[in-house]
């Protein structure tokens, strides 16, 4: 009888909040279809020459996403213009990127993002020690390197030289990688060479310590500051550089341009978060030229800055991303979106069941009260003694019905006074035929 019981309260349960789970199970579905998918475990950064800052950079990045299971490969590249292409092609299999500062132009889409300015690198012109050179038009009629196709160094240093009148017409301009550029010139096979990129730079090093090249000053960096302004003016102390070697010998004025962190406009917002955290971490202590807290940073770029980059330079991390795994964090905020609105719906619905549940098992019981009162000598004004047999049978018949109830023991007391009920009504009514 007890599993009787239990199988039939069971069944009015699935009845009542049957259709609840339906729905609950329903807008899960719904739901999850703006969910965004899991985070990719592999993703790509383009960077440019392997003895270059933005390719020891890249490194860096790849060694902090290791640690939450993320796979960086580096890529090595000519430099900025070739990286902004390699982003915008959907056959590239590029995700991110650095490129220097002054190049959006070369964008052909709103494909790429920004997640915010690195560092500064400055525009770097070393020449050989026998040449007297004060100014730009001072390199005319020379041999100088200028960096190679696709490469952000030549797009900077021809829009500097040509800015001062020189061309492939009076001046043998030369387009050879950063590493070349530095060989030849140590070698006495080139004038000048023209680097944009940081003094940590492997090529660079050796420029700095040799006593057969100098480094030049720029005299009019802030009238070209001016005339582009995404350069920035870099003033260099004497043996800032390398106080052993004294170098630069004198105070002298650089500009530079700002590297930005920039990625797909589809990479997955997750790995936009950790790539930002990672920023954070490289870039935050600064350097020979940036502050302690001055990067990374919101000002500086050239493309639009992402909204989780919005976000962060404003809140920092993620709440979940700041105390859990990378991917804890990750799975609990994807069900947080899916979930919050489910609730909302869920709460106010599972709230009403109980009432309605309630409802169900008290009509199960209150409804066999309008049949006790058809039989109800008091209330029928015409019973006679001849129908006592049609109401004693009628009541033996509601009788038995409601020896089929089943409710849960909460609700068995209704049940036992409409038994109760049944048993005085059938009194009643053989009181009522006797006195007849």
């Amino acid at each position: 009888m007890l599993r009787k019981l239990n199988i039939r309260t069971i069944g009015e349960y699935i009845k009542v909040f049957g259709p609840a789970i339906l729905l609950a199970s329903i807008g899960f579905v719904v739901a999850y279809q703006f969910v965004d998918p899991a985070p990719p475990r592999r993703i790509t950064i383009a960077t440019a020459s392997p003895s270059g800052a933005y390719f020891a950079y890249g490194g860096a990045y790849s060694e902090i996403l290791e640690r939450d299971g993320i796979h960086l490969e580096v890529l090595p590249t000519a430099g900025s213009a070739e990286n902004i292409k390699l982003l915008e092609e959907e056959s590239g299999g590029v995700d991110v990127a650095l490129i220097a500062g002054g190049f959006s132009t070369l964008a052909q889409s709103d494909k790429i993002i920004s997640l915010g300015s690195l560092y500064y690198e400055p525009f770097w012109i070393f020449h050989q020690t026998n040449l007297t050179l004060a100014r730009l038009p001072d390199l005319k009629g020379l041999r100088v390197a200028v960096g190679e196709e696709g490469s952000g160094t030549k797009i900077l240093a021809m829009q500097l030289l040509e800015l001062n009148g020189i061309t492939e017409k009076n001046t043998r301009i030369l387009s050879y990688g950063s590493q070349e550029a530095a060989t030849m010139l140590l070698q006495k096979k080139l004038d000048a060479a023209i680097f944009v990129t940081t003094h940590r730079s492997q090529y660079i090093q050796p420029l700095m310590k040799s006593r057969s090249v100098k480094l030049m000053g720029l005299e009019r960096a802030k009238a070209y500051a001016l005339q582009y302004h995404y350069l920035h003016v870099l003033e260099v102390p004497e043996g800032v550089l390398n106080f052993e070697a004294n170098i630069p010998s004198r105070d002298i004025t650089l500009v530079a341009v700002t590297t930005q962190l920039a990625v797909r406009s589809d990479l997955h917002p997750a790995l936009i978060n950790l790539l930002l955290q990672a920023a954070e971490e490289i870039h935050h202590k600064g350097g020979r030229f940036e502050k302690k807290g001055q990067f990374p940073s919101p000002k500086y770029v050239d493309f639009d800055l992402s909204k989780e980059a919005v976000r962060f330079y404003k809140s920092g991390p993620p709440f979940l991303q700041r105390y859990l795994p990378f991917w804890v964090a990750n799975f609990l905020t994807r069900m947080v979106v899916m979930l919050v609105p489910l609730f909302a719906l869920l709460y106010p619905l599972f709230k009403i069941m109980p009432l309605i549940y309630k409802w169900r098992m008290r009509s199960r019981i209150y409804r066999w009260y309008s049949e006790l009162k058809a039989v109800d000598p008091e209330i029928q004004k015409d019973f006679v003694a001849e129908r006592l047999e049609e109401y004693l049978a009628k009541l033996n018949e509601v009788e038995k019905q409601v020896s089929n109830i089943s409710v849960p023991p909460a609700y068995a007391e209704g049940l036992y006074d409409l038994r109760l009920h049944i048993e005085l009504l059938r009194n009643k009514l053989l009181k009522a035929g006797n006195k007849e």
